[in-house]
């Protein structure tokens, strides 16, 4: 399935900083270790491609900038990229492994509260929406509607 991209995140001069491949609204986690720009210094490279198509691209400009890090170019990337767990399946056995080794661990009142808050305060929980004049219980449902991924209506919604 063609759900996947590439992007960069651009510098204010518009040159990139960083490659990335994503899916859905990745593009636009908080939760990275790079810092991400505004939604207008964020460009999409090549979109509705499959995964291994986005791993080739990512991997492909990746060499054309070049890392900071290793001499060889402008970008902040660590990694040459084409790597991720993106589509990883958990088995059976490996999903019980993980229930037994929490069994009978004992979880502080502080600690259940602050996973609570955490969750609580998950900006990624699925949010009503109104997209091109139509309300949708979530942003998926809005770009299944339309046929774009989520990340353009996330970036729609950001603008309006």
């Amino acid at each position: 399935m063609n759900e996947y991209y590439t992007y960069a995140y651009l510098r204010e001069d518009r040159t990139p900083y960083y490659i990335g491949k994503g899916k859905g609204s990745r593009v636009y986690d908080k939760r990275r270790s790079i810092n991400k720009p505004s939604a207008d210094r964020i460009i999409f490279l090549k979109n509705n491609i499959t995964e291994e198509e986005a791993f080739k691209h990512e991997v492909y400009m990746i060499f054309l900038f070049g890392r900071k890090d290793i001499g060889t170019g402008i970008l902040q990337n660590r990694t040459d990229g084409g790597e991720g767990t993106s589509g990883r399946k958990v088995t059976e056995e490996h999903k019980k492994n993980i229930s037994l080794s929490n069994k009978g661990k004992k979880r502080t009142e502080t600690f259940r509260k602050e996973c609570a808050d955490r969750a609580r305060n998950n900006t990624n929980r699925r949010k009503k929406c109104h997209y091109r004049g139509k309300d949708f219980n979530s942003m998926t449902e809005a770009a299944k509607y339309f046929g774009v991924t989520v990340s353009a209506v996330s970036h729609y919604l950001k603008l309006n």
